[in-house]
């Protein structure tokens, strides 16, 4: 299947960041006509997944970090997010609830808080090598009017 739009934007890990790249998705999602809610969810998933990035995946150093946005039909939006960082040793693990590879303030629940936002969320990690993560949401068709 492919997207009828896309997007791609590169950023360095740094905190500040965060911000832009909920920001990104929003602005991209908003073509689908989200109710503020789907808006929400959809940039507190993105939100957790560069937090990972910037936090996990480039511990001690600065990093590039890559956000693909794409639009299908059936009003579908994909948020491709990837690194290039250490990886992750057991991704079954990294998305149990709670667990954290972080400093104590972390909280553990990154992934389930990305997977009660969204309708899929695939995660591929390679150590040494970066990690890709795949969300999924179907945006719902409001009543009151056609997408274009």
């Amino acid at each position: 299947m492919r997207p009828e739009n896309s997007a791609t934007v590169e950023f360095v890990s740094r905190s500040v960041n965060e911000g832009f790249a909920r920001t990104a998705a929003a602005c991209f999602a908003a073509q689908l006509d989200p109710t503020l809610d789907e808006i929400n969810d959809i940039k507190t998933a993105v939100s957790e997944a560069v937090t990972n990035c910037i936090v996990h995946a480039y511990p001690k150093e600065l990093g590039k970090i890559r956000m693909k946005l794409h639009r299908y039909p059936n009003d579908l939006l994909e948020i491709i997010i990837q690194d290039w960082g250490v990886g992750i040793a057991d991704v079954e693990q990294a998305r149990t609830p709670l667990f954290t590879t972080g400093t104590e303030e972390r909280a553990g629940m990154g992934f389930t808080i990305m997977e009660s936002f969204m309708d899929s969320v695939r995660v591929r990690s390679t150590l040494g090598k970066g990690t890709t993560v795949k969300l999924r949401r179907h945006i719902s068709r409001r009543i009151s009017g056609a997408r274009g």
